[in-house]
């Protein structure tokens, strides 16, 4: 059975005429009484009384008639779905990202791509960049910014392309005197408001501290980001912050002195498994927004866009 047939079957059964049928559905019509034939056989019965000027549905036919008007229905609905999946105005792309992200650049980018795409479903999640990699690999999300390990070796499952480096500043309630820097040692002895354990945050900070040679002290630690930036503004200590969520926080801003502290964010996807349509269009969508900020320079003190 041949959705032609049932298209040829229904314009017969409205027109009641073969001819009528026949010019209705463009086509000769020997053709279209062929294929109805055809049809009659595979079903192993007679769907048209046929008499001089007369047409009608046999008992057959009358059954038939319901029928192949919902299965053309559902093909109709079904090519449409496709259409409108294939030019973005349905779909969905699942994101993931880290809190700090989630806080500074993605709101921008998923405004831009929602006022583009407004059909397609957005999915955040939120998470440590270790953890998006596992989902990443288990086809659980679709894109993930994800910040790279110090190796800079990309995981082999995933294809990443590097977007910003990103400096880490300290941020406090008051200004630390005059100074416009502060060295990583100077953080001895100065308890700070930390991350909670799975942050990449808190890790660099760690890090940054023990090659100075000193465990950092902890006024308050197991916060989330809202929870540090609340914190800090409550005069509980300064916390270690991206430049991006630190240029919208309102607290006072020190760079680090030296080569300071810094991190990559790239985006990645699965390597074997391309993106859909409508995650391909977020990347660029994200891409786009980035090159940009850099060009209107609205990317804040040490952000560089790594983007070619």
């Amino acid at each position: 059975m041949q959705l032609q047939q049932l298209r040829y079957f229904l314009a017969v059964a409205e027109a009641r005429h073969f001819t009528r049928a026949a010019e209705a559905e463009h086509v000769a019509q020997p053709s279209l009484s062929q294929q109805i034939r055809a049809l009659e056989r595979e079903l192993g019965a007679e769907l048209f009384h046929r008499t001089r000027g007369n047409i009608a549905l046999t008992d057959a036919g009358t059954a038939l008639l319901p029928l192949a008007r919902r299965i053309l229905a559902d093909t109709e609905s079904a090519r449409l779905a496709v259409q409108e999946t294939v030019q973005l105005r349905r779909g969905r792309v699942r994101l993931g990202a880290p809190p700090s992200l989630c806080t500074s650049l993605v709101p921008d980018v998923l405004r831009v791509f929602r006022d583009r795409y407004p059909g397609v479903a957005l999915v955040v999640r939120e998470g440590g960049s270790r953890d998006l990699v596992r989902s990443l690999a288990a086809g659980e999300l679709d894109l993930a910014l994800i910040i790279t390990p110090p190796s800079g070796e990309a995981p082999p499952a995933l294809a990443l392309t590097d977007l910003l480096h990103e400096e880490l500043v300290l941020v406090s309630r008051d200004a630390p005197g005059r100074r416009r820097r502060v060295r990583v040692a100077e953080l001895r002895g100065r308890p700070l408001v930390m991350f909670r354990e799975g942050y990449d945050l808190r890790e660099a900070t760690l890090a940054a501290c023990r090659e100075a040679g000193f465990e950092p002290e902890f006024a308050v630690e197991g916060g989330e980001m809202d929870a540090v930036l609340g914190f800090v503004r409550a005069g509980l200590g300064p916390a270690v912050l991206p430049g991006m969520v630190a240029a919208r926080s309102g607290l006072v801003v020190t760079p680090f002195a030296g080569p300071g502290l810094g991190r990559t964010i790239a985006v990645a996807h699965g390597h074997e498994v391309p993106p859909t349509r409508a995650a391909a269009a977020l990347r660029e969508t994200l891409l786009t927004h980035l090159r940009e900020a850099a060009r209107s320079g609205e990317l804040p003190p040490g952000t560089r866009l790594l983007l070619g």
